[in-house]
């Protein structure tokens, strides 16, 4: 099996990175909510049981679930130098600038025995207060508060398809478009780096270091040779043309048209994959909310390294069904095209479904307008609850970051 094999968003299954939200959850509180992109805090056990449920259906389909913490501690288990590594950009990047505070940090984390132990602890967030007594003498030590938080969580974990995205046998590690999520890609960097199922077996077509934001839930495989990537509230035009520059470059890559969709930058939207998924060959599920506002542009390789880059026209089905090389496609809209419906089930992820196989797919089972008329088409559903994981604003394909599809249907 190879490390990285994605050429479609409905392929069947085979492998799957997840991350089961944890600790990071309980440090999120009414005045860090707006920062942290949450609108709401969930009850983590409870989104620990909703998530169980999800890595469950994966199991029982045979699909291998991976989780981004323990393949982290794996790589931290190799050396004690690429751990040490790790931390000192984990400082940095956590803004710990003061020389005491970053020596106290850093040896708190360092006497953590168990390395998955240590990833949690990372990704959790530290409160001064937990320093074991570390005082030194500086005005900030003074001044600060010792239940204040001096490294933030990452609560937006659990959406594994953000920080990294992976193209046919390569992938993109995301730079990410807020600063509160940037740390959360210094994982897969690891990962994907010194991980021996991943290192030197693997392209990456994005750097978390290149300087245009890019994110991982408005990059779509339509086929092998075919990508479609939201210009969004989290992706720019200049990421999308820079990914497609180095897709273009590289000989092994099979993609030779990337297909830009804008879509409106709100946050109701953020995503492609917030308003729009594939659910079988030529079927596809859409909030009827970006139908009037979205142009589709084409790019293409232009002699020299450059790209050709034209607009395309026609309706959103006509430019599937054209570049897909069907008869037809049909587009199922989020809440059956009610308005109220439709902003409610979407706003809820009702357009973010995952497809496990051909017509086959994981939903939240909130949406059940939604949910109702993808069963009268005949796809089969796989509902499960959402009343805690849906406060991040993600839906399941948010939180799966595929790794292997299979070649045939």
């Amino acid at each position: 099996m190879s490390a990285i094999q994605i050429t479609s968003e409905i392929k069947p299954l085979k492998k799957v990175l997840l991350h089961r939200p944890g600790n990071e959850l309980l440090n999120l509180t009414p005045s860090n909510l707006e920062n942290l992109l949450f609108d709401d805090i969930p009850y983590l056990a409870a989104a620990q049981k909703e998530h169980d449920l999800f890595a469950d259906i994966f199991r029982q389909k045979g699909i291998e679930v991976v989780y981004l913490e323990n393949l982290m501690a794996e790589v931290l288990d190799m050396s004690e130098e690429i751990k040490k590594r790790f931390l000192e950009q984990y400082l940095f990047e956590a803004r710990i600038y003061t020389k005491e505070y970053k020596k106290a940090v850093f040896d708190f984390l360092m006497r953590i025995p168990d390395n998955k132990e240590l990833v949690l602890k990372t990704m959790e967030g530290i409160n001064l207060n937990e320093l074991n007594g570390s005082v030194f003498n500086s005005l900030e030590n003074h001044i600060k508060n010792h239940d204040k938080l001096i490294i933030d969580p990452m609560p937006n974990l659990y959406f594994t398809r953000d920080a990294t995205a992976a193209i046919g046998r390569g992938i993109c590690i995301n730079s990410m478009y807020s600063v509160t999520r940037k740390r959360e890609t210094v994982y897969s960097e690891y990962i994907f780096n010194h991980h021996p199922d991943f290192k030197e077996n693997v392209k990456q077509y994005y750097k978390r270091t290149d300087p245009f934001h890019i994110e991982g839930g408005d990059i779509t495989n339509l086929n092998e040779h075919i990508i479609a990537v939201g210009v969004s509230e989290r992706t720019c035009a200049d990421a999308v043309e820079a990914l497609a520059r180095n897709l273009f470059a590289d000989n092994d890559s099979a993609i030779d048209t990337v297909l830009a969709f804008t879509i409106p930058a709100k946050r109701a939207f953020m995503h492609l994959d917030t308003v729009f998924t594939q659910v079988d060959t030529d079927i596809f599920v859409v909030h009827p909310g970006i139908l009037r506002t979205l142009e589709v542009f084409e790019l293409k390789a232009a002699s020299g390294g450059g790209v050709n880059i034209k607009q395309v026209q026609g309706s959103l089905e006509r430019i599937l069904a054209s570049y897909l090389k069907l008869d037809a496609v049909s587009l199922i809209h989020c809440g059956a095209g009610n308005k109220i419906a439709a902003e409610r089930e979407q706003w809820n992820d009702g357009s973010n479904t995952l497809c496990i196989a051909p017509g086959e797919v994981i939903v939240y089972e909130r949406n059940n307008i939604t949910n109702e008329l993808l069963d009268a088409r005949g796809i089969k559903l796989h509902p499960i609850l959402s009343s805690e994981l849906s406060r991040g604003r993600g839906g399941p394909r948010c939180m799966s970051m595929p790794l292997v599809r299979s070649k045939g249907v």
